[in-house]
């Protein structure tokens, strides 16, 4: 066989254990038969309503963000910039701070970044969401803007920053793996290969 048809082979077989890992989460969600644990949106909540903001300055407040937006203390949910979300590789726990300026302006700042680790996945697009299929086959959501920066695109092999010891269902996309036509470049890493 050529390289040429090893390497479309390669792809194949990649692109179809993809399309199972992802078919094995729809059915965990859609089922219930995965293990379900106490919701992390809510567990993000609760961490918000702790925090304490600075009682000096109406228009400063701290709040915890939950892989769109900021809950504050108020349990409110506060529009980030999916830009700077994508930039700062926000991960949902981050503990940013909100200035609202005198204009409307909103300022924000990440304070208190939360423990993380780093995996490899499969980029995947879900009516319109795009998504990371992990390594343990768990779907995590990214931001849009995440995707058209490092130029993704639906089947690269990504790596993905999310909380270290909490369960999220969102992610910050760190970087899009080179394509080759073997995976020296996971070897040299020291990933498993999918």
């Amino acid at each position: 066989m050529s390289n040429d048809a090893l390497s479309q082979v390669r792809e194949m077989i990649e692109s179809a254990e993809t399309s199972l890992r992802a078919a094995k989460q729809l059915l965990f969600e859609l089922t219930g038969d995965a293990p379900v644990s106490k919701s992390p949106r809510s567990k993000l909540v609760k961490k918000a309503t702790s925090l304490e903001s600075e009682e000096t300055e109406d228009n400063v407040l701290e709040g915890v963000f939950d892989g769109q937006g900021m809950i504050g203390p108020d349990k409110r949910a506060y529009p980030v910039p999916a830009n700077y979300a994508s930039k700062s590789k926000l991960v949902p726990g981050d503990v940013l701070k909100l200035t609202i300026k005198e204009d409307g302006a909103f300022l924000y700042k990440q304070i208190k970044p939360i423990e993380r680790k780093h995996i490899i996945g499969i980029l995947t697009n879900d009516d319109g969401q795009y998504k990371v299929i992990g390594q343990n086959g768990k779907a995590y959501k990214i931001l849009l803007a995440s995707v058209t920066y490092f130029r993704g695109e639906v089947g690269d092999r990504v790596t993905l920053i999310i909380p270290a010891n909490e369960e999220s269902d969102w992610g910050a996309l760190e970087n899009v793996l080179p394509k080759s036509g073997d995976d020296t470049n996971l070897q040299e890493l020291n990933m498993e290969r999918f």
